[in-house]
């Protein structure tokens, strides 16, 4: 956790986007606005991760009727990737693109397999989701070999990982996930009071750079208040279960916390459940919205991602390239915040 903890602070330094585990209920979906396209000075790639503009390779399927676009995804299981896969698929089909959407179940291997078997029928491009940050570098490095361009997708690709295997990629879009926790963090203080007495567990994922990003944004942003403190953090491993379980052990070792930091949609909707199983209605939750979740005076604020428009404008990139374009090397998404009252509708999600 440490060594990739420090990977992101160096990458951010240097100026140069859930999470993918299935859900046991369609509320409990992660990966978790605005129209505009923003970038930030914190980029998650490095000039050594990325493929510059006059050595992105063209193959030969670019330029036929139908060029074939590769689509990997982790799972279908949570609402986030059905809505993306749609994504990806309507705007594929009105681009006049020939799109293959491959799911790995989740497993790192098969996504590797399933990406090798892609890179066979020789694609135009590869729209990339991978599983994990670490091991989707050997995705990307088979797609490098094989002369086919990355377009990555939410979940970052290591730069390290991509580095050590010299691999690149031409592009990353995804969620502006430390602005995304810093919003969060935000609204709580203007919810409980700018120097409220804050003790606040977190429901997090240590192992993926994504999440480390949002935990980052909102450590940063809570420190505002002098009076905020974060007590734990525990591994809800971006499953609803496991963040239950760890939630109620959570709370009953830690009776003095009053706030919950779910980093995930699967997070916030476990950590819901183990407040409602304890009876506890004292402890207030915010963070990266469950699916479809309505906001209540005690799950108190959420923000959302649009994977539907991340499939969308994965395929309009692609497209600008293919006609001249210049591919930015990263696009950052704003995130849409919901409050109590309100409800995060289909595909709105963390």
């Amino acid at each position: 956790m440490k060594r990739l903890y420090l990977l992101v602070l160096v990458v951010m330094l240097m100026g140069v986007s859930a999470c993918s585990a299935p859900a046991s209920t369609p509320a409990a979906d992660d990966s978790a606005g605005a129209s505009a396209e923003t970038t930030t000075t914190e980029s998650t790639t490095t000039e050594s991760t990325l493929t510059q503009p006059g050595d992105i390779p063209r193959p030969e399927a670019c330029d036929s009727e139908n060029p074939f676009i590769a689509v990997a995804l982790p799972n279908l299981t949570n609402p986030y990737y059905v809505a993306m896969k749609q994504g990806f698929e309507d705007a594929a089909a009105e681009a006049g693109f020939d799109a293959e959407v491959q799911v790995a179940n989740n497993d790192d291997a098969e996504q590797l397999a399933q990406v090798q078997a892609m890179l066979q029928k020789n694609p135009c491009a590869l729209a990339l989701n991978g599983v994990k940050s670490e091991p989707a570098a050997a995705l990307v490095k088979s797609a490098n070999d094989a002369g086919v361009p990355v377009f990555t997708v939410n979940v970052i690709v290591s730069p390290e990982a991509m580095a050590d295997q010299g691999a690149t990629i031409v592009q990353y879009l995804g969620a502006d996930n430390k602005e995304g926790g810093a919003q969060i963090a935000r609204q709580i203080l203007g919810d409980l009071g700018a120097e409220a007495e804050l003790k606040i567990g977190f429901v997090t994922e240590p192992d993926e750079v994504p999440t480390l990003l949002r935990d980052e944004g909102f450590e940063e942003a809570i420190a505002a208040d002098p009076n905020a403190e974060v007590v734990a953090k525990v591994d809800g491993n971006v499953k609803p279960d496991d963040s239950l379980q760890v939630t109620t052990e959570l709370l009953q070792g830690n009776p003095d916390i009053n706030v919950i930091f779910a980093n995930t949609g699967p997070a916030a909707y476990g950590a819901l459940q183990a407040l409602q199983s304890l009876g506890n209605t004292d402890v207030k939750l915010y963070g990266f919205c469950a699916s479809e979740e309505p906001l209540t005076e005690q799950y108190r604020g959420c923000v959302a991602q649009e994977p539907y428009d991340y499939g969308v404008r994965v395929i309009g990139q692609i497209q600008s390239w293919l006609d001249g374009g210049t591919p930015e090397p990263e696009i950052l998404r704003p995130l849409k915040l919901f409050s109590t009252g309100e409800t995060p509708g289909p595909g709105e999600v963390g």
